[in-house]
């Protein structure tokens, strides 16, 4: 009851610091460390596993494309484009490429090895070592029948088990030798070369000059006997060329695409197909999206279990503490009070998971990084957006138990904390 002209007094609006606030939900965590540590092993787990898989995705992306560089992104192959009539494919033979194709290409600036290459076809005749079949033995054997020039073995980058490699001398002369991969020769039988064996294809002889152990590149070689160009149209009437390959320098396969269809056949460079790799930098992208697709949904199934955790906990920390929130409305402590108070708790909480976890997921990055020696690369704005992403999910969590203990009654939670 006021006096007469006098105003009513000013009604005091409960005040709670943002300290104050802090203080009583680290107080509260601190209260129970066992169950604070338990809940936010959860949200570390996702946590390293989202900073984990971005770092993992990111080096082993960078790793792939190097070694896509160092390979397939060096490679270019020229081929002959079907061409069509009215009925379908056209079966003419007319050859478009070159048989010096391989000196062509070499004139182009950034090549650094050419070689052709050429299936032949011997008829249906199996390929044998000893001159007489033995009806009582295997002895014939379907082995594919190559045709190459020397450049080729140095675009496989082949090493020899035994003997050497045939020149340009042998094509010209076509002479009847043969350098086998190590597939074909073990069916063979053959091991060495140095007392000159010679293989059978159907009524064709064949010496044997070299055993091929290992390729980078075209492991078909293994498993199939190799021979001169020239010895390949005299001997086995071959009349054209399946494929022109080209190794390049690092950066140089596009070029060096754009050129080699006008180098080989200037007249009509489009009859021409030229396979030049893909931009690296899309080979990088599709890796990196890959892995993360596959490992995020896991770290984010990991996620999901640890704001569970949280949400799970701080409910069952209101319903453990009504007789304190009964306590604290009735002396004037607000909702909004309330429902801050276990927010923060929540969000703690998902903040020190969100260090704990971008500090394990960087470590596990550096340490598969260093066991592979590897380059680690993450970056920067992952381990530092961890502790926020932590936050988010500790504050949705905490929402709901939040919202339950702001609507308590002060005389029912009394009476229920009783």
């Amino acid at each position: 009851m006021t006096l007469l002209g006098q105003p009513p007094p000013s009604v005091v609006r409960p005040h709670l610091a943002f300290r104050d606030l802090v203080a009583e939900s680290v107080t509260s965590l601190l209260a129970r460390p066992g169950r604070s540590l338990l809940t936010i092993l959860g949200t570390v787990l996702g946590i390293g596993a989202i900073v984990a898989t971005l770092g993992l995705s990111k080096t082993a992306g960078n790793q792939i494309v190097t070694r896509f560089d160092a390979l397939a992104a060096t490679s270019v192959t020229v081929t002959q484009r079907n061409e069509f009539g009215w009925f379908g494919p056209s079966q003419q033979t007319v050859n478009l490429i070159p048989w010096d194709a391989e000196d062509r290409i070499k004139r182009l600036n950034g090549v650094l090895a050419a070689g052709i290459k050429s299936n032949v076809s011997a008829d249906g005749q199996l390929t044998r070592s000893v001159p007489i079949n033995d009806p009582l033995a295997q002895t014939e054997f379907a082995i594919n029948l190559v045709a190459v020039s020397p450049g080729l073995f140095d675009i496989a980058q082949a090493e020899l088990r035994s003997g050497r490699f045939f020149d340009e001398g042998h094509s010209l002369r076509a002479d009847p030798v043969a350098v086998i991969g190590r597939s074909a020769a073990q069916r063979l039988n053959l091991d060495r070369v140095d007392h000159q064996p010679a293989i059978f294809v159907g009524d064709v002889t064949l010496i044997v000059i070299g055993i091929i152990e290992e390729v980078a590149r075209e492991p078909s070689l293994l498993d199939a006997v190799v021979i001169p160009n020239g010895t390949a149209r005299k001997l086995f009437d071959l009349n054209g060329i399946d494929e022109v390959q080209i190794r390049t320098e690092i950066g140089a396969a596009q070029l060096i695409g754009s050129q080699a269809a006008t180098a080989l056949y200037p007249n009509e460079p489009n009859r021409l197909r030229v396979a030049v790799p893909p931009d690296p930098r899309a080979v990088k992208g599709a890796v990196e999206e890959d892995v993360n697709a596959l490992f995020l949904v896991l770290g984010g199934v990991s996620l999901l279990i640890g704001a569970i955790g949280i949400a799970n906990v701080t409910l069952v920390s209101v319903l453990e503490r009504v007789g304190e929130i009964g306590l604290r409305r009735s002396v004037g402590a607000a909702r909004r009070h309330i429902a801050a108070q276990f927010l923060v708790e929540s969000a703690a909480m998902g903040f020190i998971g969100g260090i704990v976890g971008a500090s394990g997921g960087v470590l596990v990055v550096v340490a598969v990084s260093a066991t592979r020696t590897w380059t680690p690369v993450l970056d920067p704005w992952i381990p530092l957006g961890a502790p926020a992403l932590g936050i988010v999910v500790g504050l949705l969590a905490g929402l709901y138990p939040a919202l339950k203990a702001s609507r308590l009654e002060p005389v029912e939670a009394l009476r229920a904390g009783l």
